[in-house]
């Protein structure tokens, strides 16, 4: 099971190495989440890779940000780079990216980013058949999850063994976009979920702040599911960090064995929140899993630098690639030795023909005791072979000339980047939209909320949780009887135990004549081609550049939501390979939670008694709504208005405008509808979300 270390800059990178990391990952530049990391520069980017290289260390760049259409071309030239400079692999979340990827650096792997969302099996198989081959699987996944996916995806799956943990599902957290503009899909998350949030109106305190994770304990049950690769997080940490935590867990993974319990101190000391958390992996979620950093957890770092920068600034080198040698010497024939690294790479030298003995001839022993002298390298003998010739004499100084112009050969080598087709960036797709207004959705979270008003604004969609069209397919049905299409929005998240309900669910749904389907995510994409429904891609898809909507036309999508991270005019500006639909009224879903927050705060279950929120230190209230199987969303405090706003939206090329009702009642709604029709001014308090300013 190989283990990932983080590497915010070249020091860490140098770091993890020296501490026995079998795989470091990156970002070059600014199209990464962690853009705020120091980063390797593209300068740096050829040394940085040939260090790897050399010491068999895979080496993979984070390209995980979402992309505007303008920020391709850029992007292009960067995979470009990274194929052509021999990356081991690019982690990738964007769809339009991997597009991308796969057009102009054919041959260079690609990894899904744990911000695809990917948490069952679904979404793993359709990961294999877009073409990744690995998957990094949400960090909110218990074992037996982990296991059943890995087991049967036939796709690598790689899980985070080690860091900080978001309260929200990677991928689909928008609070730090929606508050400040600073988006963590496009790699500047000001996290805000690590400052105090007071429930239902009660005391400050870190609502949303998880300890780290941990599972050094857990390693052996994650290899034994078949987990291709665990990874630390902390492209954000001093070197010394990734020094120490590389160290002690490759110990553990090398040893099959948990650390000690001094080595689990060390860990904690150098960097947790309070401790560690393993609550997801376990099942065990709760009030135990939450925790804030200290300033006595800050000091109990400090002792642990100096320890820590030993690991790597001694800059001995530690042998590590086997090596087998073969030396023959023959009478009157040049001395002759072949090395091979077991990777492919071959080096071979020769020197001048071995003399006759005049008192003691050389033995074998005596030269392999000079081949196995590669100390300083990053070489270990592990064979060597002597084939000599009876009554010769051969120096030490012939023998080691040799091994050093062989190493030196084979260095050289392992260093060279690999062989690799390049493509060209193919263009950005150009269809135009619609040049009428946008038709309407309506999307609400209860069938109550809907009125015969609302009716009677002829939204060509209406969707409905799944559940809730379960719950009232007669009603469903007597919509569409007047050619009003009721569709089941899916679950966002859902674990493959949880598959069966869900299907069920939809069965029926779809036996009333409902064959439209609103899918969040990957998987449900995977789940139901073929079942003949009617895909409509919903906004957990991330969808911001016009190759993302052309892929999901090839998925058999026929309509996509746009993100509402992106601006109007870089929705005007895409091209239109799908029809479109852009949300223009409504609380923005800003967080999805695995660990319920509402029976957190009750202290019981509590979803359905009444209506429960989150309020910051302004006194802002941001709504938690129940989702199925104990989870939660977060919605923003104020409603997206653009009720004065409607010629903006009314030119962007878009099929369908959607009005999301979460908190209001019927007669809200309908009264929210007269509002856009009349063009009047949005009450207070409202947002423009994202649509004018923009995020960075």
């Amino acid at each position: 099971m190989e283990l990932m270390c983080p590497a915010g800059s070249l020091e860490a990178l140098e770091a993890a190495v020296q501490a026995g990391a079998d795989a470091v990952y990156f970002g070059v530049g600014d199209y990464n989440a962690r853009r705020n990391a120091k980063n390797i520069s593209e300068e740096q980017l050829p040394q940085a890779l040939a260090y790897c290289r050399l010491r068999g260390v895979r080496s993979y760049v984070t390209v995980n940000t979402l992309l505007s259409d303008r920020e391709l071309p850029r992007v292009s030239q960067l995979l470009e780079t990274l194929s052509r400079e021999g990356t081991d692999a690019a982690i990738v979340q964007d769809l339009g990216v991997l597009r991308l990827a796969r057009a102009v650096a054919p041959d260079l792997p690609v990894h899904a980013s744990t911000q695809v969302t990917v948490h069952n099996l679904a979404g793993a198989l359709a990961c294999k058949e877009l073409g990744f081959s690995r998957v990094v699987l949400s960090r909110e996944l218990p074992l037996e999850e982990i296991r059943y996916i890995t087991q049967r995806s036939g796709i690598e799956t790689e899980v985070f063994c080690h860091g900080a943990l978001c309260m929200c599902y990677s991928g689909q957290c928008y609070l730090s976009a929606a508050i400040g503009g600073r988006s963590g899909n496009r790699g500047l998350c000001a996290q805000p979920c690590r400052l105090p949030y007071g429930f239902d109106g009660g005391p400050p305190k870190p609502w949303l702040s998880l300890k780290d994770l941990s599972l050094a304990c857990h390693l052996q049950e994650l290899e034994q599911a078949g987990v291709a690769c665990v990874k630390i997080e902390g492209r954000m940490k001093r070197p010394e960090y990734v020094a120490l935590t590389a160290d002690i867990y490759k110990r553990a993974v090398a040893g099959k064995k948990p650390p000690s319990a001094e080595e689990l101190e060390q860990l904690r000391a150098i960097f947790s929140r309070s401790g560690f958390t393993d609550g997801y992996f376990t099942g065990q979620t709760g009030e135990t899993m939450f925790g804030a950093r200290s300033e006595a957890d800050a000091q109990a770092a400090q002792p642990l630098y100096a320890q820590a920068r030993k690991l790597y600034e001694s800059r001995t080198e530690k042998p590590r690639v086997p090596l087998e040698l073969a030396f023959s010497a023959q009478p009157d024939q040049p001395l002759t030795l072949t090395a091979r690294d077991g990777e492919g790479h071959e080096a071979q030298a020769q020197g001048g023909p071995a003399e006759a003995a005049l008192s003691r001839a050389t033995s074998a022993e005596e030269i392999e005791k000079n081949l196995r002298k590669t100390g300083g390298t990053v070489f270990a003998p592990s064979r060597v072979s002597v084939r000599l010739a009876p009554g010769l004499r051969v120096s030490a100084a012939q023998v080691n000339g040799l091994r050093r112009q062989c190493l030196d050969q084979l260095a050289q080598a392992r260093q060279t980047p690999p062989a690799r087709r390049a493509g060209v960036m193919p263009p950005l797709p150009r269809q135009k939209g619609p040049q009428a207004p946008p038709a309407l959705i309506f999307q609400a979270l209860k069938w109550d909320q809907l009125s015969p008003e609302l009716l009677e604004e002829r939204p060509q969609f209406v969707y409905l949780p799944l559940a809730e069209c379960r719950r009232n397919l007669d009603r469903c049905a007597a919509w569409m009887e007047q050619g009003i299409e009721v569709v089941p929005a899916l679950p966002r998240i859902w674990f493959d135990s949880q598959q069966d309900q869900a299907m069920e669910e939809l069965n029926q749904c779809r036996g009333a004549g409902m064959k439209t389907v609103l899918c969040p995510n990957l998987g449900w994409i995977a789940l139901l081609q073929g079942q003949g429904f009617t895909l409509r891609g919903d906004f957990g898809l991330n969808v911001m550049n016009s190759l993302a909507i052309e892929q999901l036309s090839h998925m058999g999508l026929t309509s996509a939501a746009l993100s509402f991270e992106m601006n109007f005019a870089q929705m005007r500006d895409l091209g239109k390979a799908l029809p479109l639909e852009a949300l223009v009224y409504g609380r923005l879903p800003l967080m999805i939670f695995e660990n319920c927050a509402i029976r957190r705060g009750a202290g019981r279950c509590a979803c359905r008694e009444g209506k429960h929120f989150l309020s910051d230190k302004t006194g802002r209230r941001f709504p938690l709504v129940p989702e199925p199987h104990c989870r939660n969303t977060l919605y923003n405090s104020e409603p997206l208005c653009l009720s004065d706003k409607t010629d903006d939206y009314a030119g962007l090329g878009l099929t369908w405008a959607r009005f999301s009702f979460t908190t209001e009642s019927a007669e809200e709604c309908a009264h929210i509808l007269r509002r856009y029709r009349q063009g009047q001014a949005c009450p207070s308090p409202y947002t423009r979300g994202l649509y004018y300013r923009g995020v960075k």
